[in-house]
């Protein structure tokens, strides 16, 4: 196996990993090396603009391999795209993305694309921004509740791809013809969500990674506060939300690991009865295994920390009428707690509005009398030293 490291990146082998495009959703070919996994199939993954991906039968058997720019069918012409993924792995990815190659209209690979055709793809694809920019005005002034997030040019510049946002029903019938008359191509509309604009536009998260819609994810599922509420999380709106401003995606990956461990926890509103007196649930530490209780109900005074099968027992002993001496466990105090559960420190969430706090006033300096003077930057005052003036207050 061959290792180089480039100005962009990494490459591990030609067909495993290339970064060099730095696609996204870019899959590492963890079967590059193995000859009977390219032969498994003839289908071939292509990757067009941001996170547009196809697969396409290679009935020419052409000898394609990751990084290579092919003509692919489309509907009308033809299209440019870069091979990501051949063999066995892209069945895998097939799979994984759930698609149905029964229902699945499977095109074809024309070529490897010549520099005739990379050179027009190029050309469709810089008139994008500008077509972007005058599709929206166009959709403003015909007052549409909507928004154009993206725009994509075919590989032969026959064919436009307008991305839209909109929260209810559009009739855009109007609107394609308006379209098809000032850009003189083939109108296609296709409606994304938020989370898949955030995807296509890409960026770096709070946690300092790439977005995980960009990098990996395509399966969005639904995402609520009740995810935030079981990992005991702050319900702030601006720690919650990410740059599609949806509830980020990343709130559902421990989930699962919550509820279990939420499982043999006894309930927050239940109270532990001791001699000493009666305890109120304050927090919980699912992933550790530990509830912490107060012995007030609206502050925390007295703050204990006790396992959760401790606190099953004692729940135990109280329903069967006893009272142990004491609560057991060791004390601590709401600024250690804070501090155990100080989840946005670690990841860097800090709050937005820390750089809008505002300067403190300069100190109002007393008015200075006429005959005194500031020198340079030391508080030493001078008298005036003007011989008429001293002469005139000593006749006076």
């Amino acid at each position: 196996m061959k290792f180089t490291l480039d100005d962009n990146g990494c490459q591990i082998t030609s067909g495993g990993c290339c970064r060099t495009t730095a696609l996204k959703l870019s899959v590492f070919d963890w079967l590059s090396d193995l000859p009977e996994a390219l032969s498994d199939t003839d289908l071939v993954e292509v990757q067009f603009k941001n996170t547009r991906k196809g697969y396409y039968l290679n009935t020419e058997h052409l000898p394609l391999s990751k990084g290579d720019m092919v003509a692919v069918e489309a509907s009308p012409g033809h299209d440019i795209g870069e091979v990501t993924l051949t063999g066995r792995l892209v069945i895998m990815q097939i799979l994984k993305n759930r698609i149905d190659l029964s229902r699945y209209e499977v095109r074809k690979v024309y070529r490897i694309a010549k520099d005739a055709d990379i050179e027009r793809a190029d050309e469709a694809h810089a008139k994008e921004q500008e077509t972007m920019i005058k599709a929206r005005k166009i959709a403003k002034d015909m007052q549409l509740d909507m928004k154009i997030g993206d725009v994509e040019y075919q590989g032969d510049g026959t064919k436009a791809i307008f991305y839209y946002i909109a929260d209810d029903r559009v009739d855009f019938r109007q609107l394609i013809k308006v379209f098809a008359e000032t850009f003189r191509v083939r109108i296609e509309m296709k409606q994304i969500g938020a989370r898949q604009e955030a995807g296509r536009i890409g960026g770096t998260g709070p946690c300092g990674r790439e977005l995980c819609c960009t990098t990996w994810l395509t399966n969005f599922t639904s995402v609520t506060t009740t995810a935030a509420r079981v990992q005991d999380l702050s319900l702030n709106p601006q720690k919650l939300a990410g740059q599609c401003a949806k509830l980020k995606c990343c709130l559902n990956f421990e989930l699962d690991d919550y509820q279990d461990a939420l499982r043999h926890f006894p309930d927050r509103n239940t109270t532990l009865e001791t001699m000493e007196g009666t305890w109120y649930h304050f927090k919980s530490n699912p992933l550790a295994g530990e509830v912490t209780y107060s012995s007030d109900p609206k502050i925390a005074a007295n703050l204990v920390v006790i396992t959760a099968q401790q606190a099953n027992d004692i729940i135990e002993m109280n329903r069967k009428g006893q009272k142990p001496n004491t609560i057991g466990g060791k004390h601590t105090s709401a600024e250690q707690v804070v501090k155990t559960f100080d989840y946005e420190n670690v990841v860097g969430q800090d709050e937005l509005t820390r750089f809008d706090r505002p300067r403190q006033q300069r100190r109002q300096q007393q008015p200075r009398s006429g005959n005194q003077r500031r020198v340079g930057g030391n508080a030493k005052f001078h008298r005036n030293n003007n011989p008429d003036k001293n002469e005139n207050s000593n006749n006076k």
